[in-house]
């Protein structure tokens, strides 16, 4: 078997428990129905939309308990390459509940055990030796209690001088740390972005300012700014340019993102620019949207979006 071009990496991992509900009331039991369980986190989401589209990941994350052990078995069962560093405390669950009367989703997320120093320091260094052979590292998602908030930015710090490209995905006080870290990719949101200027960013030209700031002073070589339904703003120091998603009809925004940075990576390793990249990326995001609960994105449905994105991006060029 040939090894991974493509490594993730998931702190905070978990199982994602998705069902419905007729209507949420409060002060009442809830009947609802019998939930789907999936395997869940950044890191994990980006490896089973790798697969989902066709290429291959192998998934690295710390996990302990009997919810380790199920998270393993759903791993297995979708034929995902994986790798646990077995932790002393359970793992967490999440949940998605859908309103049936209204369609609005409603989703719990829990905080995730705390991880002793020698647990996350271990995870480093099986990620170092798990990437002797990838392309890209993509570490994805929240920091559970009892990891640093420079994690990333130690991660980074470890792996500057590393042959594989570093993309991050996450939020909060890891993301501020992370500035001048020296990525290949950070994808931000609008309110995101924000928080790493200081300041609020009313216009486009106030997001472009605040992206190019982040590629001229070290941060990363490529940004990529999601902007939700109206797409992402991507962001070199030689390049700029605003993609718009496709409309299409939203079932669940579970994984939308995961599956966005799935597309690019993937695309990537099968040496797209990174312009048809970022398509692709896009395209694997809207696919997502367009499946119930956290089935994550379809092949045709990401391959026929992109393919469509590429003729019109043709057409603007005549």
């Amino acid at each position: 078997m040939p090894e991974s071009k493509i490594v993730t990496l998931t702190m905070n991992p978990a199982i994602d428990k998705n069902s419905s509900v007729k209507q949420v009331e409060p002060n009442r039991k809830l009947r609802c129905r019998e939930p789907s369980l999936s395997p869940g986190g950044g890191g994990i989401n980006v490896a089973r939309a790798i697969r989902k589209l066709g290429g291959e990941a192998t998934a690295l994350y710390p996990a302990g308990g009997p919810t380790g052990d199920m998270l393993e078995q759903l791993l297995d069962k979708e034929g995902i390459r994986h790798r646990r560093v077995h932790t002393a405390s359970w793992m967490r669950e999440s949940l998605a509940v859908t309103e049936e009367t209204t369609n609005n989703q409603y989703r719990f997320e829990m905080p995730g055990p705390r991880l002793r120093d020698m647990e996350w320091k271990n995870c480093l260094e099986i990620l170092l030796e798990e990437c002797q052979t990838a392309d890209f590292l993509v570490a994805s998602g929240t920091l559970p209690p009892g990891v640093p908030d420079d994690f990333y930015a130690r991660l980074a710090e470890k792996t500057r001088t590393s042959h594989f490209k570093l993309i991050v995905d996450t939020s909060g006080e890891p993301l501020q740390k992370v500035k001048g870290s020296g990525l290949f990719l950070l994808k931000p949101n609008l309110r995101e972005l924000g928080d790493l200027a200081g300041c609020e960013l009313v216009s486009e030209e106030d997001q472009e300012k605040a992206a190019l700031e982040l590629v001229n002073n070290g941060t990363c070589e490529v940004l990529l700014l999601s902007l939700g339904a109206a797409g992402v703003f991507l962001v070199t120091r030689d390049y700029q340019e605003r993609f718009r998603s496709p409309s299409v009809l939203v079932q669940s925004r579970i994984g939308a993102g995961d599956s966005t940075v799935a597309g690019i990576v993937l695309g990537l390793t099968r040496k797209m620019n990174l312009i048809d990249a970022v398509l692709f990326g896009i395209s694997s995001g809207v696919a997502a949207v367009m499946t119930p609960g956290t089935e994550l994105c379809r092949r045709d449905d990401a391959e026929r979006i992109f393919e469509s994105m590429k003729q019109e991006k043709v057409k603007e060029r005549i």
